[in-house]
């Protein structure tokens, strides 16, 4: 990885979400997410970034789960299909929208991220819902 691929992913992120603010941002302590650019595009955008001290296992345990389940999943399982870097960053874009929109998380009720934070607006909101 290098910084402009994570901020290629960072915008997309935000572009997503419509922007949050007020987020924080984990990940590992990886120099692409330590450069001086990526830490000016969070601050530009409002995010803080959660990136602890070496050995804090709690600051960073989101971001190495995700990670070890990324290498385990899409790395390793698919590697022999795999004709070039194209390739690598397709399956990439599928896992991580798989990830945060499909996958069914147990602690959710057996529903997506997608569909409980949808979930959470609706009821936080009701105004906004269609009569």
């Amino acid at each position: 990885m290098n910084t402009d691929m994570v901020l290629d992913a960072l915008e997309q992120a935000l572009h997503d979400r419509g922007m949050p603010k007020n987020v924080i941002h984990h990940s590992d302590r990886g120099v692409q997410y330590l450069s001086i650019r990526y830490t000016h595009r969070l601050e530009a955008a409002n995010l803080r970034a959660s990136v602890g001290t070496t050995g804090d296992s709690y600051d960073n345990a989101l971001a190495e789960t995700v990670n070890g389940l990324y290498k385990t999943e899409v790395i390793e399982y698919l590697k022999a299909d795999w004709q070039g870097l194209a390739d690598v960053q397709l399956a990439t874009l599928n896992w991580v929208d798989w990830f945060n929109k499909k996958r069914v998380h147990s602690a959710l009720g057996y529903v997506s991220p997608f569909e409980f934070e949808a979930m959470y607006y609706d009821k936080i909101n009701p105004l906004g819902q269609v009569a």
